[in-house]
């Protein structure tokens, strides 16, 4: 199974008192393929980071490797701002969203209310 990750699991995994690192882990050798979409990486470099922080991100997942926003993606998450009642300020998470929508992937958040109403969006636990 493809999990994606949202930014409030990448920053709770791998930053700070790295709470969520042990679930990450979990996913990872449970044979999970784990990615990030660009979405999630510009909001994670755009963060306040530390040397350290940003070298584990780029050795588990390399810039190189993430999902990028593409045309499919686009489209995705334009049709969910169109369908979704009150979609204003949800645009990057109506994105990450979209991305793994594109990619049939789950979604692991540690902010499971902002994506409640995504229609067909599976959030990894």
């Amino acid at each position: 199974m493809t999990i994606h990750l949202d930014t409030s699991a990448l920053v709770g995994a791998l930053a700070g008192p790295r709470d969520a690192f042990g679930r990450m882990r979990n996913l990872i050798e449970g044979g999970h393929r784990v990615r990030l979409s660009t979405i999630v990486l510009y909001e994670w470099l755009r963060g306040p980071r530390t040397l350290t922080e940003l070298r584990v991100q780029q050795e588990l997942f390399p810039r190189e490797q993430a999902v990028p926003f593409d045309a499919d993606a686009a489209a995705r998450a334009a049709a969910l701002y169109a369908r979704l009642p009150r979609p204003r300020g949800r645009e990057v998470d109506l994105a990450i969203a979209a991305c793994a929508l594109a990619g049939d992937a789950s979604l692991w958040t540690l902010n499971p209310d902002d994506f409640h109403d995504v229609p067909g969006l599976k959030l990894a636990h």
